[in-house]
């Protein structure tokens, strides 16, 4: 189905199912510890062996040689395989770091070897006994010492952030020079890991030269074509089933270690094996979120119209590796006639940085959003106000191309009123509740909609079940639910008379779980296949499908009503078909807004900060399933409390290693640190993004709010920081006194 004119009114609008706030259906299995997740997959190979990796002890060098000769002869060893015994293997899709074979160590905790053995432990202690002969060379792992060399580079995130080396609109530096109020700071981001629960993980079994792989991956297609590539096999050879992901962020879009090294022990073994990556080895051997230097420079009139806007971000990685896209919302957010973003990119030989979660607008609007803040008490406006004064309805780099639909000034009007923000004390430090000086923070949220082309098949059988075989993951998102929601009000039958099935290589290739686009093209695919089936249902019953009703089970045509299941009396139906987007997101930009809003309490004493309560106001499209989207919103909302407050993984800048690479030392938000979250979604569709007039909501709910925090924690102590995390150790010294 070509999607290339808006969407007018369709089965989608009746809204019986889709638009419900209905549970989840892997719920019941999440919660009783039955979801079949990758590592657990006991049953899918007999004779399964253990697998467990041996990462590189250095940064940057060559290996010489590895002696495994007491790792063989430990009790229970199959099988040891080397990075030595195989040749330098192939990237796979958007890998930057080489993840197994030949003698080059780019960065600390590589994998050099694997060692297979009848149980987990065993192969535990042999790989202890593996000895590694590698030479260490001197490498680059200070993002600051080398942020003044690092050259101008362009760059895509591929998840709809990117940026020129330098993309100008007007002559920003005569307006910054002319403007009555500037401002003009730096603002720092911390390295970040996924810290997903699930670890990477993969079962991986041969049948000849055929190779399965049961793992953990958020894009399957894309998994099924890198494997094939980095091993050198036949595409059609490769099989990759993920149906649960029990986290990913953006750690688990590529293939991993995980997978490539399963697949070469159980070859070598002669059985099927499985690997999991242990916790240290997921921020030093996968992926993280690079840190960031960024230098925001503002200018305005006095009434508040900004009539100068720059943002320039440096960022660091491994040499074929990009940038963190951290301007791309600068573009896209405020107007500003004269405009200047940037990136530049160091070389660095850290651990791989690549996508997590919202890359690129999360790390970039720390910086943005606080400068906005900053830029309002300059000019003594209140900061939503300063922001709905500079709101834009087109593209301020390409004022001829309009959103398609944008409403951030009623997400922050509302948001605003039903958080209490006029209550909010302009002066810093003047509210207290006890120990706490009390703040209130507030920024906004913005992430770019994007439309992919996304596959399923329909299946109705003769009992009447609607059967939906799609490769989408479902990573904690409601994926299996949004899905079935989309086919029982398609095909006019209740939710109990849909099954899903996901994340199998063998089903057609849907967009995948990322960067937000899930939802809309996954669900958007399922359409498309749904008219097929109605079609085909349609025909066998002899109805004209344009005049056909499918509503309670039944196909309705005139005076006729016939069950539904009647149609595939003869014989199973089968509908195949993929949204596949013209140009519309082109011609129009398809964004999501948010107005987030925060209170905190910072501890007189100590530094330490609460959050006290949290507010998202979301308009993003069509809400599919509101129960669902809530969860993500406020999973996105704990994330950015956690790069505000806490998340940084520290750089040992003599050996290159990230130090606290395990969840004792690296901490993320829980439970107990957020009392109160609220989540308000603004009744809207947009027809030009699919025909399910949907967008993505969950990266929305993490861009903004970090700022939001920072923002609250200056409102309540008169402490600006711009370092993140905002640790206490950052405060204390600057408290205000405590009497």
């Amino acid at each position: 189905m070509k999607f290339d004119t808006p969407a007018g009114q369709n089965p989608i609008d009746q809204l019986k199912v889709v638009g419900r706030p209905t549970d989840r259906i892997d719920g019941k299995y999440k919660t009783t510890g039955t979801a079949p997740y990758a590592y657990e997959r006991h049953d899918v190979a007999e004779n399964q062996a253990y697998g467990y990796v041996v990462g590189a002890g250095i940064a940057k060098g060559t290996v010489r040689a590895v002696d495994t000769a007491a790792a063989k002869a430990a009790p229970g060893v199959l099988a040891v395989v080397t990075t030595l015994d195989v040749p330098k293997l192939g990237l796979g899709t958007m890998n930057y770091a080489n993840l197994f074979g030949g003698d080059r160590i780019q960065h600390y905790h590589q994998a050099v070897a694997v060692v297979v053995a009848e149980t987990f432990e065993q192969a535990r202690a042999a790989a202890f006994l593996v000895r590694v002969d590698a030479a260490p060379e001197a490498g680059r792992f200070d993002l600051a010492a080398e942020a003044d060399s690092a050259p101008p580079v362009k760059a895509d995130s591929g998840e709809g952030s990117g940026a020129d080396g330098a993309e100008r609109v007007g002559d920003f530096e005569g307006a910054f020079a002319q403007a009555p109020v500037t401002l003009d700071e730096t603002y720092t981001t911390a390295d970040e890991s996924h810290a997903m629960m699930e670890p990477h993980a993969t079962i991986a079994a041969w049948d000849g030269d055929r190779l399965t792989l049961w793992t953990s991956n958020q894009m399957i297609a894309w998994a099924k074509g890198s494997i094939a590539k980095i091993l050198g096999i036949p595409k059609q050879n490769v099989r990759v089933d993920s149906p649960y992901v029990g986290g990913g962020f953006g750690g688990k879009l590529f293939v991993r270690a995980d997978a490539v090294l399963a697949a070469l022990a159980a070859k070598a073994a002669g059985r099927p094996v499985k690997v999991a990556l242990t916790r240290p080895l997921i921020p030093n051997n996968t992926t993280h979120r690079p840190a960031t230097i960024q230098r925001v420079r503002i200018g305005a009139t006095p009434d508040g119209t900004i009539t100068a806007i720059a943002h320039e971000s440096v960022s660091g990685n491994l040499p074929d590796g990009g940038p963190e896209t951290a301007v791309d919302q600068t573009k896209l957010l405020y107007a500003g006639a004269n405009r200047l973003t940037a990136l530049r990119l160091a070389h660095l030989d850290l651990p791989e940085g690549n996508a997590m979660r919202a890359p690129g607008e999360a790390p970039g609007m720390l910086a943005l959003e606080v400068a906005m803040d900053e830029m309002a008490e300059k000019l003594g406006i209140d900061p939503v106000e300063f922001r709905i004064r500079n709101d834009t309805q087109v593209d301020p780099n390409q004022p001829e191309r309009p959103f398609s639909h944008r409403n951030l000034v009623g997400c922050l009007r509302l948001g605003a009123e039903r958080f209490g923000w006029d209550r909010r004390d302009r002066r810093p430090g003047q509210v207290r509740d006890g120990q706490w000086l009390v703040g209130l923070g507030m920024a906004a949220g913005f992430r770019n909609n994007l439309v992919m082309k996304s596959a399923a098949r329909v299946r109705l059988d003769a009992s009447g079940t609607v059967t939906v075989e799609t490769d989408m993951t479902d990573i904690g998102t409601g994926s299996y639910t949004i899905i079935a929601q989309t086919a029982a009000e398609m095909m006019g039958v209740s939710l109990d008379r849909v099954v899903v099935r996901l994340g199998d290589s063998d089903h057609p290739a849907a967009a995948g779980s990322g960067g937000q686009w899930g939802a809309n093209n996954a669900t958007a695919g399922v359409y498309a296949a749904c008219m097929r089936l109605r079609e085909a249902v349609a025909q066998r019953l002899g109805i004209n499908s344009a005049d056909a009703t499918f509503a309670d089970g039944e196909v309705r045509a005139g005076n006729r009503a016939v069950a539904l299941a009647v149609a595939a009396e003869a014989g199973e139906i089968v509908a195949e078909d993929a949204i596949e987007y013209g140009d519309l997101s082109k011609r129009q930009q398809q964004s999501t807004f948010a107005g987030h809003f925060v209170e905190v309490g910072v501890d007189v004493d100590t530094a330490e900060v609460r959050v006290r309560r949290m507010l998202a106001v979301c308009a993003a499209g069509r809400i599919l399933n509101p129960k669902a989207a809530r969860s993500q919103v406020i999973g996105g909302m704990t994330m950015g409390v956690g790069a505000a407050l806490m998340e940084k993984l520290s750089v040992d800048k003599r050996r290159g290693f990230f130090v606290n690479h395990d969840l004792a030392g690296y901490e993320v938000p829980v439970h107990a640190d957020i009392p109160h979250q609220e989540v308000i979604f603004l009744d809207e569709v947009d027809p030009t993004s699919s025909p399910m007039k949907a967008k993505g909501v969950g990266e929305l709910g993490l861009c903004g709010v970090g700022a939001a925090v920072a923002n609250a924690v200056y409102n309540a102590t008169g402490v600006r920081i711009r370092d993140y995390p905002l640790t206490l150790d950052k405060l204390l010294a600057r408290m205000p006194d405590a009497a």
